[in-house]
């Protein structure tokens, strides 16, 4: 069943030579105002046999950051940060998209660039602390966004996209999973609004469909994914109608035609089976919690398109390689996670017969 990751597709308008991918992971080693690094381009380009590297969640304007030296595009600092980062992916043969996050209400003050009160669908407080420079801290309650101002948000997440092309990236990621902001328009527990982002589900999916179209309008709909996480509770989100919500999503998502439908797996089958069949193009799914054969095995019986892995990229930089060889896999170090230098970030071992 390894065997069925071994085939090329094409997602999109992105060429991929085999179904193992890397998924987004926070690791927080940007520089304060957001700009990537020489080591950031170290990093992923270590990664770079992966099928499509979709990186760390980047923040489309100021108000998206929640956390702290986790990644911007939308100045020119930014942009100028993440050429570095795709030239070195590329030279290394590889291909990489970068992930639009916004975050929302999961953020303090602090963590912001201006320093402002959070931004979400509803004044509706998360529960759950936030790191911040000075220690753990209350994520605060956060402002309501006008009806002007979502517009604005689908605006920015359109120019976000451009810069990501004009930093030299394959394409983008629309993240509207793990209870971020789109995420929070999707569940009732924290979208009260009765404007029409409010509500019904067709008004509660509404400004991720505007900011999908927007983007692919922008840079193609062949060089633009989204991320979903049904059911996720991830971020203190309650969805209260999965099976209806999710359907109608994905129904409103496929005239776009987008290169590809990410879906970080719930636990539930039913519901990403039901996916599986309405959605038109490439489907890549994160099975999280799963080995690889188990995950490849999606792959063999046509559930997923493209499988996507997080820690295990993590920690292996050569994965596709060890994967191939049945090579023993490095453990991941949860305590360099997030922020710090070389150590667990660009100094996990490749493996040596």
């Amino acid at each position: 069943m390894l065997n069925a990751l071994w085939n090329p597709i094409v997602a999109g308008e992105i060429s991929l030579p085999h179904r193992l991918a890397m998924a987004p992971l926070t690791r927080s080693r940007s520089t304060p105002n957001g700009v990537p690094t020489e080591l950031n381009a170290e990093y992923y380009a270590q990664r770079a046999s992966h099928a499509l590297i979709i990186t760390e969640g980047t923040q489309p304007n100021a108000d998206g950051q929640g956390y702290t030296l986790t990644p911007g595009i939308y100045t020119e600092e930014h942009i100028a940060g993440w050429r570095k980062v795709t030239d070195a992916v590329h030279k290394a043969h590889g291909r990489i998209i970068i992930q639009l996050m916004h975050v929302g209400r999961i953020a303090h003050p602090d963590n912001t660039p201006h320093h402002g009160q959070p931004v979400a669908p509803s004044a509706v407080q998360p529960k759950g602390d936030m790191f911040t420079a000075s220690g753990l801290q209350e994520m605060p309650v956060p402002r309501e966004l006008t009806t002007e101002e979502v517009a604005a948000t689908v605006d920015d997440f359109r120019r976000a996209a451009a810069a990501a092309i004009a930093a030299g990236a394959d394409g983008v990621e629309i993240h509207g999973a793990n209870g971020y902001l789109l995420h929070q328009f999707f569940a009732t527990n924290t979208n009260q609004r009765t404007d029409r982002y409010g509500g019904s589900v067709d008004n509660r999916i509404r400004f991720a469909v505007e900011v999908a179209t927007a983007v692919a309008e922008e840079i193609g709909a062949g060089r633009t994914g989204i991320r979903i996480s049904p059911g996720n509770p991830f971020n203190d989100i309650a969805e209260s109608d999965t099976h209806d919500l999710y359907p109608a999503l994905v129904r409103a998502l496929a005239p776009l035609n987008l290169a590809y439908l990410h879906v970080l797996h719930g636990g539930d089958d039913e519901p990403l089976h039901a996916l599986r069949k309405q959605w038109p193009t490439t489907l890549v799914l994160n099975r999280a919690g799963t080995d690889i054969a188990t995950r490849a095995q999606d792959v063999q019986d046509g559930i997923a398109d493209v499988i996507t892995v997080g820690t295990m990229a993590l920690a292996n930089p050569d994965l596709v390689e060890r994967v191939r060889t049945g090579a023993p896999l490095n453990t991941p170090d949860p305590e360099t996670f997030y922020g710090g230098g070389e150590a667990g970030y660009t100094d996990y071992p490749t493996h040596t017969a």
